[in-house]
């Protein structure tokens, strides 16, 4: 939690002061300490000095080869001049052996200009890290307290995390002081450093950060919506699991897109304030949904490989399903909202030939190949954020269904986190999912486990929309589509690998192999396929490519695709019951509620 004093509040210097001692006092007896320069933050470059005590003999020292996403992503590609204040050998690529006695200092710079909630990034406006990407650790010491300085900072910059902070009031140069019980929990609290702009959640109990890094976004109506979002999904899973919370939102152009999940905090980067809705929504849940209630595949943490598991249909695509819940249950979403939205996700899997044979678990084990653009196109893959957060509704209504309406989804997630979460325990992939809402519901679902999370039968619509008084239509529509496809390098420059040759990339110039350095003047997207859904056929896209030696700009106007698309509408010929679970779905509610 934060002990910066908030703006316009005054501070006694004498409690500031001992509090000050203390926490230093504190930070004097963490294991491993790192101090960080911002030192002309312009060339992009921390400059790291890692303080390791009580090494007797040899350790090894490694940098993760993932965070945040589930990519290989091979931080130590960044990592420039490593040197030691003993003898230190690299042995692969993100390790290193140190040979010594006693205190040793590690020291190196890592370049990071990477845009995102995922990324980092140090500029002269600012700095946001993901501290995994920049930080080494110990392999066998991550459980030991460590602590962060920040040093040489432009002296009108502050900084704001989930992990505690202090103020080092000694000599002349601005340090900050970041205190985390372990190595892991650091990992998990990303750090905003620079001119941001800070406010709490007003009447939100526990107490909730707002940190805005951009321009042109809306106090009031960020306000007014995180705490719609957070007081019902806190009031929906009975009691908020923080003391604290932040949010640390990038927003404008160039602020990348999308969120990451963290244990007391999330990051987000949207385009305009108008996107952060859906986005929160759903971050926030994951306080629950996979930072608490996890699956067992995933832990312990291992920063070396990859770490697979079946469950990200429920971890990601389930907690998506619970994003337009709050959002339609809180009245951001009108009800037609709620209905396009679920239309648009039938229509995004059922327009995918990978959805014939790719199934919500297999997604999950896949998600490592994300990184792959090839693997993302429509016959190579399905998204179990997608296909996961169809099985929620359909989950949702069939419970209310098989009970009269009196258990629900919602029922399953609070017993999950009141047999899991709260017990200190992980769950066993689909199984446990199963199992909890057997036991909701007092009823077996190994056949629609079986058949559509584990198999890759047809989804069963029509008849489980029925039980909602919802009925599925189909109409033609076209979309946008790019005329191209790649995939980016270890260097994250995007490359394209294949070219529609009778589409409008093709007459406008792209060939096989450009590079492509911006996307309308911004960033390339992290998925450009997912970015194409958004747009509309006919739109512009400015590129600047790379080819050979040579730079060059190329602008042409997306194509277009006819395909099949559903539309999820109220059936006005529904039964009493079928309009009931309607309801119940819509508003969050039970009749069991009725007699609580």
């Amino acid at each position: 939690m934060s002990l910066l004093p908030s703006a316009g509040r005054l501070v006694c210097p004498f409690l500031l002061l001992l509090l000050s001692l203390f926490l230093f006092s504190a930070a004097s007896q963490a294991t491993i300490q790192y101090s960080i320069s911002l030192e002309h933050p312009e060339q992009h470059l921390f400059h790291i000095t890692m303080t390791i005590p009580d090494v007797t003999g040899e350790l090894t020292v490694q940098m993760a080869a993932w965070n945040a996403l589930y990519q290989i992503r091979d931080f130590s590609a960044h990592v420039q001049d490593v040197s030691a204040s003993a003898t230190v050998e690299k042995t692969d690529k993100q390790t290193w052996r140190v040979r010594g006695n006693g205190t040793i200092m590690v020291r190196y710079a890592t370049y990071w200009d990477e845009v995102g909630p995922f990324g980092t990034q140090l500029n002269g406006e600012h700095a946001f890290i993901n501290p995994a990407m920049i930080l080494l650790y110990i392999p066998g010491r991550r459980s030991e307290p460590v602590s962060v300085s920040m040093n040489e900072m432009p002296p009108d910059w502050r900084i704001q995390s989930d992990a505690m902070l202090a103020i080092d009031f000694s000599g002349n140069v601005q340090t900050f002081r970041v205190l985390s019980p372990s190595y892991d929990a650091l990992a998990d609290s990303p750090i905003e450093v620079g001119k941001f702009q800070q406010f709490d959640l007003g009447g939100v109990s526990p107490r909730i950060t707002v940190v805005v890094h951009g321009d042109k976004w809306r106090k009031k109506q960020i306000e007014e919506e995180l705490k719609r979002i957070c007081e019902y999904e806190i009031k929906l899973m009975e009691g908020a699991p923080f003391e604290h919370y932040t949010f640390i939102l990038h927003i404008g152009r160039g602020a990348g897109g999308g969120g990451m999940e963290h244990s007391y905090s999330t990051a987000i980067g949207v385009p305009s304030d108008e996107y952060l809705s859906g986005v929160a929504a759903h971050e926030f849940f994951h306080l629950w949904n996979v930072k608490r209630i996890r699956p067992a595949t995933l832990e312990p943490v291992d920063y070396t490989k990859e770490q697979y598991t079946r469950a990200l249909w429920f971890a990601e695509g389930v907690t998506n399903t619970y994003g337009s819940f709050t959002l339609v249950r809180n009245g951001i979403w009108s009800k037609d909202r709620f209905y396009e939205d679920l239309g648009q996700q039938i229509t995004e899997l059922e327009s995918r030939p990978a959805n014939r044979w790719q199934s919500a678990e297999q997604s999950s084990l896949d998600a490592w190949l994300e990184k792959y653009q090839l693997y993302n196109q429509p016959d190579y893959s399905v998204s179990y954020y997608t296909k996961g957060q169809v099985l929620g509704d359909l989950l949702d209504i069939l419970i209310r269904d098989r009970t009269n309406n009196a258990r629900s989804l919602d029922d399953v997630l609070r017993a999950m986190n009141k047999d899991f979460a709260k017990q200190g325990k992980f769950y066993r992939d689909s199984l446990d999912v199963r199992l909890e809402a057997e036991k909701v519901a007092g009823v077996s679902f190994e056949e629609f486990f079986q058949k559509y999370v584990a198999g890759i039968e047809p989804f069963p619509y029509q008849q489980v929309l029925g039980f909602a008084g919802l009925e599925l239509r189909t109409t033609k529509q076209s979309r946008a589509t790019l005329g191209f496809a790649g995939e980016r390098e270890p260097s994250g420059v995007f490359i394209v690998r294949a070219v529609d040759t009778d589409g409008l990339a093709a007459q406008a110039g792209l060939r096989v192999g450009d590079a492509i350095l911006t996307w309308n003047r911004g960033e390339v997207p992290r998925r450009p396929s997912r970015w194409v859904i958004d747009q509309k056929p006919g739109d512009s896209l400015a590129l600047r490519v790379r080819r050979e030696d040579k730079e060059f700009s190329l602008e042409f106007r997306l194509g277009e695709i006819k395909e099949t698309a559903y539309e999820v509408l109220e059936d006005s010929h529904a039964t009493d019951n079928a309009r009931r679970i309607r309801e119940g779905l819509l508003r969050g509610e039970t009749s069991a509620a009725v007699h609580r």
